[in-house]
Order: C-alpha cells, then sequence, then structure tokens
C-alpha cells in the first residue's frame, strides 16, 4: 500500500483512517493480542466478580448509608472508656461511593480503642475483598506471643487478631453482605475488644442492608 498521504487535499478524517491501514503487521498483532488479553481479563472479572457477590450476599448496593446514620450506632461509652471524639464521612471515587463512621475511647491509662462502621456501598464484592480479603478465606495461625483467625460472631463472619506482648488487637465483623464493624484496641484484653465490639447494634445495620438497593 501507498502511505504516502497528502494531508491537506485530503482533509483530517481520511488521512487518519489510512495511516490505520499502514500500520505494520507486528503492530497489529500486537494490538489483537492486547485486545485478546483485555477480553479475557474482563470475563475473568466478571467471574470472579458473581463468586464474591455471591459469598457476600449477593448484596448489590448503589447508595450507601448516610454516614450519620450509621455515627447513631457508635456506642456512647465502653467499659472503663470515655469516648474523646467522633466523625463520619462519604467519600467516592469512579462512580463508587462508600460511608464510614468511626468514634475512639480511652482510659484514665492510657488504653485505647477505636471503633468503627464502613458501609461500602456499590464496592460490595470483589474491590471490597482487596480491603476485607478475610470474608473469603479461612485464617488460623498462631505465634509465640499471639495470633490471627477467621471466626463467626452472632451468625456474622468475622476476624480476630491479638498480640498478648503488647497487649493490643483487632476485630472485625461483616454485616449483611456490606457493612463492616471493625475494633482495634491497645493496651487492652480481648475481652475489651469483644465487649466493645458487643456494643455496635449489628441488628440495626441488617434492617439498613436494602437501602440503596436496585
Amino acid at each position: 500500500m501507498n502511505c504516502r498521504i497528502n494531508l491537506r487535499a485530503a482533509g483530517l478524517l481520511v488521512p487518519l483512517l489510512i495511516l490505520a491501514g499502514c500500520k505494520s503487521n507486528e503492530q497489529k498483532q500486537a494490538e489483537a493480542a492486547m485486545r485478546q488479553l483485555a477480553e479475557a481479563g474482563k470475563q475473568m472479572g466478571e467471574a470472579v466478580g458473581a463468586a464474591a457477590g455471591a459469598a457476600m450476599g449477593g448484596v448489590k448496593a448503589t447508595e450507601p448509608v448516610d454516614f450519620r446514620e450509621l455515627k447513631n450506632l457508635l456506642p456512647e461509652d465502653l467499659s472503663g472508656m470515655k469516648r474523646t471524639s467522633s466523625e463520619g464521612q462519604t467519600s467516592g471515587a469512579m462512580g463508587f461511593t462508600v460511608s464510614n463512621a468511626e468514634a475512639r475511647y480511652e482510659s484514665d491509662d492510657g488504653s485505647n480503642i477505636k471503633v468503627s462502621i464502613t458501609d461500602m456501598g456499590a464496592v460490595a464484592g470483589v474491590a471490597a475483598m482487596a480491603t476485607y480479603a478475610w470474608a473469603l478465606a479461612e485464617i488460623d495461625r498462631e505465634t509465640e506471643s499471639g495470633y490471627e483467625r477467621t471466626m463467626t460472631m452472632g451468625g456474622h463472619r468475622g476476624y480476630e487478631k491479638y498480640d498478648r506482648e503488647s497487649k493490643s488487637g483487632e476485630m472485625s465483623l461483616l454485616v449483611a453482605g456490606r457493612f463492616v464493624v471493625e475494633v482495634e484496641g491497645y493496651a487492652v484484653s480481648v475481652d475489651a475488644l469483644k465487649d466493645a465490639l458487643g456494643k455496635v447494634d449489628v441488628g440495626k445495620l441488617e434492617g439498613m442492608k436494602n437501602v440503596g438497593v436496585k
């Protein structure tokens, strides 16, 4: 093919189309391979998304619960600790929106706990697994000073991790396939973490599971 083109005479669109036809065989093969990889990735993502969606309860939320409602579910205080701060926000990017509320509690001896509630909204599914991988995995690990494992609490999938030397740890629960309740503590006992987690009314969270769902 003669690829010499008079851009002034032919205008703009036609030369661009002709130039596209002047690509080498190597370029065409590379582009075809990229298209095939992209299609394969898309199909794999859809398959994983379906599996993850089923594991997460099949929830397809389009709008998260208002973070102010999540803040109302945070306990006023914990055993021996006063609430020192609370905040909430709704944030989004690329069409996905997430709501979060959290509160911090401290005691006179320096121990502290943070309790947070996150509504993953439309992110529930594959994207959420990057942060909450324990929701689809079985974990049971011990070290000289602590452990981490998946568990069930009140019928909800959960995760806990604790270090006896630092007396620090975390616990999380997945509620209704879209809400994640998390507790993190420092200089506290395992029982204190469990007590804090139990102070969140997960029944009310379950009652919100259809908010924003189409």
